[in-house]
């Protein structure tokens, strides 16, 4: 038992660190940085510098989402109606995974406790993938509940994969939905 207690720490700690890597953060500062884990959860080691959240505001949550970017033809050409992803991941304090629903608005709403956030002005930077959709920061507008997206201040798409809307010609009234993958990371005042 005590050994199996001792593996199970041993493997939450080393996970932690991880994630903490992926993002370029130490998600607690007593934590080791693994050196080869810089993109655990498809993060990069370092954020664009247009993507950083204003001083004073703290990283409290991660999360990995897969998904898809819904588009519908407009004037003979696709545009976006809105993401649909699942998301997996943790908050940093406490140390927990967590769940979510990413959807139109831009919204991230929580499966567990409904708390929700909805963003607002994106701020785009390049992905670092060839034909994927952009990275951003966005503002957060509206929250709802005390849990996990409460008191939201800013979000981070990273490590954007896929989601770009098609280049060939469309009908009206078409849609299409396109896998996307990507790294969300949620601030908090304090």
């Amino acid at each position: 038992m005590t050994r199996s207690l001792r593996i199970s720490a041993g493997v939450g700690v080393a996970v932690l660190a991880l994630v903490g890597t992926s993002s370029g953060v130490s998600f607690a500062d007593d934590l080791p940085a693994p050196v080869t884990a810089d993109r655990f959860l498809g993060g990069p080691s370092s954020v664009p510098p247009e993507l950083v959240p204003p001083a004073g505001n703290t990283l409290t949550s991660v999360f990995k989402a897969k998904g898809v970017q819904v588009y519908g033809c407009t004037d003979a050409k696709w545009t976006l109606i809105e993401p649909a992803a699942s998301l997996t991941g943790i908050t940093l304090r406490p140390v927990r995974p967590v769940s979510a629903l990413h959807f139109r608005g831009p919204s991230w709403e929580s499966d567990e406790d409904g708390s929700l956030i909805e963003g607002t002005a994106p701020k785009p930077a390049p992905s670092d993938t060839p034909n994927s959709i952009p990275q951003l920061l966005v503002t957060g507008a509206r929250t709802r509940g005390p849990g996990v997206f409460g008191d939201v201040t800013y979000i981070q798409r990273l490590s954007t994969v896929g989601g770009v809307a098609p280049a060939t010609a469309c009908a009206a009234g078409a849609t299409t939905s396109v896998p996307y993958r990507a790294v969300y990371r949620f601030f908090k005042k304090g």
